[in-house]
């Protein structure tokens, strides 16, 4: 069965990399043995993980502001230029939120978190499509994994409505890119987390309140959303495309 799993060698591209989910992930196919670049808006933080990770495996930071088009262009010419115009795996994992009372909510706060949170990962996805299509194969597709949420799935109880509505979106964007590159052998699929570590989640990651509301009564750890990734990555979810992988202890299955 190993070889089912094995994304030894794959290239992979992980936006937000530097920390929280982005990092489990990034840990999980550093030692994995893929080659990785994870990227993320502040450089410095970037290359002190990416410098960590590499103890493990083969890693590389590069910083990258992903809220404008000449960021994502940077950064998937760096991809480009890394490994010969191919890319086995894009993780697109960075991601904004706000929360604001409905009455006063700002502008602001819905523009930065669409921003970031849809349309770099729209326009990454575009820019790195012919490096995604040179490195697929009908046996070994490549792959796009966009990290959702649950709140896109269900309504969640804090005023986060940008955040909400722009992991709805990425869920639908993720079914409508899967139809489109179908024929061009690159699956797209999505994870929609629970509750995981992360700055977001700290202030209340240890509520037995709100753990009571998680039918497994716990939070997901490093490994549960890595190793969920690295299936959407290797062969053994060769079929799978158009996917989105609740991973959040029954939240939304069970709830």
């Amino acid at each position: 069965m190993e070889p089912l799993f094995d994304v030894r060698g794959k290239r992979v591209l992980i936006t937000g990399g530097s920390r929280g989910i982005g990092l489990m992930i990034a840990t999980g196919f550093v030692e994995a043995g893929a080659s990785v670049l994870i990227a993320s808006r502040k450089a410095s933080v970037c290359h002190e993980v990416a410098e960590r990770l590499s103890a493990h495996g083969d890693c590389t930071g590069i910083g990258a502001d992903l809220s404008g088009e000449v960021g994502v262009q940077a950064l998937s010419d760096k991809v480009e230029e890394m490994w010969d115009g191919h890319l086995d795996v894009l993780v697109n994992n960075a991601g904004a939120v706000w929360a604001e009372p409905l009455e006063t909510f700002s502008e602001a706060g819905w523009d930065k978190v669409l921003d970031i949170n849809l349309k770099s990962l729209f326009f990454l996805t575009q820019r790195t499509f012919p490096l995604l299509k040179a490195a697929a194969t009908q046996a070994d597709p490549a792959r796009i994994i966009n990290i959702a949420s649950i709140d896109g799935i269900r309504p969640p109880q804090v005023e986060t409505y940008s955040y909400s509505a722009s992991k709805a979106a990425v869920i639908h964007l993720t079914r409508h890119l899967a139809k489109r590159f179908v024929g061009d052998f690159i699956n797209v699929n999505a994870i929609a987390p629970g509750l995981f570590p992360s700055k977001m989640t700290e202030s209340f990651l240890g509520d037995d309140a709100v753990l009571r509301t998680i039918p497994q009564r716990s939070a997901g750890t490093a490994e549960d959303m890595a190793g969920t990734a690295i299936f959407l990555a290797s062969r053994a979810s060769r079929y799978v495309t158009g996917q989105v992988l609740a991973v959040d202890g029954g939240i939304t299955g069970l709830g």
